[in-house]
């Protein structure tokens, strides 16, 4: 099975988060601000080795906390 990120809204996320292509593990690289960006939207891809290959899709949607309030 192979993962891919094909979008992420906003594209500044694109640097926030690192998409495991094996394993489909997401990581963060860097703090999320509640006052830059309240929401990242993330459309992630899964195919298999399969003759032909499958794939489905699944947006995930990470939704930030103002812990200061």
């Amino acid at each position: 099975m192979t993962f891919t990120a094909s979008a992420i809204f906003p594209p500044k996320g694109l640097n926030l988060f690192i998409l495991n292509a094996k394993t489909g593990e997401i990581r963060l690289t860097g703090a999320l601000d509640f006052e830059d960006v309240r929401s990242y939207e993330i459309q992630i891809e899964a195919t298999d080795k399969g003759t032909p290959p499958l794939s489905g899709h699944c947006k995930l949607v990470v939704e930030v906390l103002d812990v200061n309030d």
